[in-house]
């Protein structure tokens, strides 16, 4: 069979309200993630990696330093006009409105996709973390003769509650969407698990056209709330199982089928520990399906008489004197003498002046910790002077600096 012409929308117009303050100037897709990847990094690099390079990322709030990563860290091929990343922020050519909704940002953008003729279009979140060879949902795409495909993770029954759930036969076929159910449907091969919708989705062209028209005309602007539930009715919806998804290189002991929403600020904390240890969760090394990101010109890191044990730093800081357990640290980081950093998350360009003392904290960009400030031992007094999750981390957003030093500094 003659290889299928994709063309993809990444959905990275993400506010992430609640990730706040670490959105204070950065919409949730553009956070930092790991050592040196954003989250926006994942999605794509699962594209490229599956051989589907024509990438259109529809941005919305705050988009400034997402525009500025694509720029310089996305350019594909600039010598074939099929390969290629490009931000598309809201034209507003049907009207004054920004994006209504996942289903509207793509409507709004339907030229793209009668420019192109693809034979299938690919809308993917840029929310996540997790690897996916999607060649092999296309391939089961057309097993199935399907007209839409939706990425599913089987999760707990427990769990279900909290997702958009799809009932689905042997087969995969969709039956049902459910949303946010209190008695979720179970996977037909175990009754312990629900199908949770990934919000990833695989359209033949045509159907998801006709369907974004239609959708328009009765006011209606999401998939997962309008547009699927409508097509259901009359097209082949099927689930695609994310756990029978193989990528290359994945070590044995990866947790399987890994994909994290890291939309709150406890799932963004827990994600960054699940890169820690000889064995984690999710290994970012993985020569056979790399993460792609920025090309950072900056220096390694430099440790000076530092006390280090399961943690990752990244280039360009300097620990001087420190002791630092169970912690990952961004770029360019200056962290003085006596200082404590225990299970945190430090985000790019903090200085950590001698004697301070951090536990089960995220540090947004940009900040000065003075000297002997302790972060984490005191909930109580840290909810006064920053934010503090339900998981008891405290989280300090992002320091005062010019949006253009934000923006480009890369």
């Amino acid at each position: 069979m003659k290889k299928p012409k994709i063309l993809a929308f990444v959905m990275a117009g993400g506010e992430g309200s609640r990730l706040s303050p670490l959105t204070s100037h950065d919409s949730k897709p553009s956070l930092p993630f790991g050592s040196r990847y954003r989250i926006v990094d994942f999605v794509l690099s699962n594209l490229l990696n599956s051989g589907i390079q024509s990438i259109y990322m529809l941005v919305q709030y705050k988009s400034q330093s997402l525009i500025e990563h694509a720029r310089k860290a996305w350019v594909v091929s600039p010598m074939r006009n099929e390969h290629f990343v490009t931000v598309v922020p809201p034209q507003m050519m049907r009207g004054g409105d920004w994006f209504q909704g996942t289903a509207d940002a793509v409507y709004q953008n339907i030229n793209l996709i009668k420019l192109h003729n693809p034979d299938l279009v690919l809308v993917f979140g840029a929310d996540h973390i997790y690897r996916m060879d999607l060649q092999q949902m296309v391939d089961f795409h057309y097993e199935r003769a399907a007209d839409v495909s939706v990425a599913a993770l089987p999760v707990p029954l427990a769990d279900a509650q909290e997702f958009g759930v799809i009932a689905a036969d042997h087969a995969g076929r969709v039956s049902e969407f459910q949303e946010k159910p209190v008695n979720p449907a179970p996977m037909p091969s175990d009754p312990t698990r629900a199908y949770a919708s990934m919000g990833n989705y695989l359209f033949n062209t045509k159907v998801l056209v006709d369907a974004l028209q239609a959708a328009n005309d009765r006011g209606e602007h999401d998939f997962g709330r309008h547009v699927l539930p409508t097509l259901k009715e009359t097209h082949r919806l099927f689930a695609y199982d994310f756990a029978t998804n193989k990528v290359p290189g994945t070590k044995p002991y990866e947790e399987l089928a890994y994909w994290r929403d890291v939309g709150t600020r406890d799932a963004y904390f827990e994600a960054h520990q699940d890169l820690l240890g000889l064995q984690p969760r999710f290994d970012v090394f993985n020569p056979q399906w790399r993460i792609f990101s920025s090309n950072y010109q900056g220096p390694v890191a430099r440790l000076i008489r530092a006390d280090v044990d399961n943690s990752v730093i990244a280039a360009g800081s300097i620990v001087r004197g420190a002791k630092i357990t169970n912690t990952i640290i961004r770029r360019e980081v200056d962290i003085e003498n006596d200082v404590v950093i225990e299970d945190c998350v430090i985000q790019d360009y903090v200085q950590i002046k001698r004697g301070a003392r951090l536990k089960r904290a995220i540090i947004g960009q940009y900040n000065v910790i003075e000297a002997g400030t302790h972060i984490g031992y005191d909930l109580d007094l840290d909810r006064q002077r920053y934010s503090v999750t339900a998981g008891g981390i405290t989280v300090v957003g992002p320091g005062e600096v010019a949006n253009a030093m934000r923006a480009f500094s890369e």
